[in-house]
């Protein structure tokens, strides 16, 4: 007895069957999915939030982490490095890049340090994001109501009532 949507085959065939029934039902499942507005809205967010995060990060090594360390005496936070094996050559090496093409080991605290201010600073901005739009649907939840009208009978035994009040 064939399964249920499965156009019936000779025996040896029905697996065949059942796998090009089930891999049209997943081709259309993922249609549905990939044409709903939620996903659109989600893969432009993800392309938006990309430019977003490659702002921020300009914005940590190009403008705060600069003036930072000139607050603690002209220091070059992305130069900050601690040598755990030396390379072929000596040290001591003046820049990260220069301790790797020595074939230095190192462990780059500077950079983990812009990378925190990054996330930091991306972190808030998407908790200012999230809390407006709570903030909006909140106040949305709290506007009155208009009051429904009420339903076709009560309105016409309202008359009535009005109607036999009248003397009429």
């Amino acid at each position: 007895m064939a399964s249920e949507g499965l156009v019936r085959y000779a025996p040896h065939t029905a697996a065949i069957g059942v796998a090009a029934t089930s891999r049209t039902t997943m081709l259309k499942e993922f249609k549905n999915f990939a044409l709903k507005g939620n996903v659109m809205d989600m893969a432009v967010g993800i392309i938006i939030g990309g430019a977003f995060g490659t702002i921020v990060q300009s914005l940590v090594t190009d403008v705060i982490m600069p003036v930072a360390g000139l607050f603690l005496g002209n220091t070059n936070f992305s130069d900050q490095f601690l040598v755990l094996r030396a390379g072929d050559a000596a040290g001591p090496y003046a820049t990260v890049e220069a301790a790797k093409e020595a074939g230095a080991i190192t462990m780059n605290y500077g950079l983990f340090v812009d990378a925190v201010i990054a996330f930091l600073i991306v972190a808030w901005a998407v908790f200012m994001l999230v809390r407006g739009f709570n903030k909006m649907k909140k106040e949305e939840k709290q506007a009155p109501k208009a009051p429904e009208a009420p339903p076709r009978e009560q309105v016409l035994l309202e008359e009535i009532r009005d109607l036999l009040k009248a003397g009429r």
